[in-house]
């Protein structure tokens, strides 16, 4: 038994070494990436985080931000695959000549339902469906996504993202961290990072984390000839709606039961002029401290006005089941009344 116990303190001193150490090395690498790839090359005179979204309550969180309009239309034709990401993804062009990046695994029902409630609260966010079932056409020898696309073209439980060549997209080193942005500070920021914590997103790696990838990124759009906004976003949401956590043991994504389980530690306590999370993630220094009671106000009457009904039907489009759908909704008005409360 003493040398059980003296194996086991030596192996979970080994791992924390070893993660020690690949933390440190990330950074470096990190570091070496952002520095050689020099000053980010934004060429808008504007900048913007957040928009007014208009009377939320007759926001359609069904289709999201593309809209009825602008959901992918088949039929699909097969363009390439992509060997990067942590899950198979391939790009398609639908009929109405829009590109596509198509993703597969456990992220794309989170990643749905997240951005609509980002959108709906006014930050910016990619065009983004949830497709059930489909065909591709076109399709040759696969890598990764082979076991996602069948015979004939046929796939399952797709995340369709809308891939707009007019918007110029700087990614990765040139994407903005939480401390490094022209809105630090700002009640525009802070109601992002609440937005983060709401939704459990503990996958909130930014510019610093390049070396295992940024989910932040500033896309360009052209206003007119000669104005241009350089809007700021989290392009990945695939780390929501499940357990927040440090690590892979505690973390997990679209689990429905831990997300609901975790919810009463979502407002841990109000001190003075700060509000304090349970939330815990990739980056939880720079999301859950320093958020204000006034922060949570200037939020709410944008976020405290998504109904029920819209947040089913977000859900439902992002194929939740109808427990499934109940127990989100449930302890996502749990959280959005402790927000009130503050």
């Amino acid at each position: 038994m003493r040398n059980f116990l003296l194996y086991t303190l030596i192996a979970a001193a080994g791992t924390a070494v070893v993660i020690a150490c690949l933390h440190i090395l990330w950074r470096a690498v990190g570091v070496y990436l952002i520095n050689r790839a020099g000053p980010r090359p934004i060429r808008a005179g504007r900048h913007a985080i957040w928009r007014d979204p208009g009377i939320v309550e007759q926001l359609d969180l069904r289709d999201g931000p593309g809209g009825r309009n602008g959901a992918p239309a088949p039929p699909f034709r097969f363009l390439e695959e992509h060997a990067s990401g942590s899950q198979p993804c391939v790009s398609v062009i639908d009929c109405a000549g829009r590109r596509w990046r198509v993703k597969w695994g456990p992220e794309v029902r989170s990643e749905n339902i997240a951005v609509r409630v980002a959108w709906a609260c006014g930050f910016f966010s990619e065009v983004t469906y949830f497709l059930a079932r489909g065909t591709i056409d076109g399709v040759p020898q696969l890598q990764r996504a082979r076991q996602r696309i069948g015979e004939g073209g046929v796939f399952t439980e797709a995340r369709f993202e809308l891939d707009d060549p007019d918007v110029r997209k700087l990614f990765e080193e040139h994407s903005w961290a939480w401390d490094d942005n022209p809105f630090v500070g700002t009640r525009q920021l802070n109601g992002l990072k609440i937005v983060v914590m709401l939704l459990s997103n503990w996958d909130s790696k930014d510019r610093r984390d390049v070396a295992r990838g940024s989910n932040t990124a500033i896309f360009e759009y052209r206003l007119s000839r000669w104005r241009r906004e350089a809007r700021y976003l989290i392009t990945d949401w695939g780390g929501s709606m499940g357990r927040w956590g440090s690590n892979i043991v505690t973390r997990d994504r679209w689990d429905p039961d831990g997300f609901e389980a975790q919810t009463p530690e979502f407002v841990a306590r109000v001190e003075g002029d700060i509000v304090y999370f349970g939330y815990v993630g990739q980056r939880t220094a720079d999301v859950a401290h320093n958020i204000s009671p006034a922060d949570v106000r200037w939020l709410m009457p944008y976020l405290g006005r998504i109904t029920d009904g819209q947040l089913r039907e977000a859900l439902d489009a992002s194929g939740a089941t109808d427990d499934e759908a109940d127990t989100f909704t449930r302890a996502l008005r749990n959280r959005i009344t402790q927000l009130g409360r503050v």
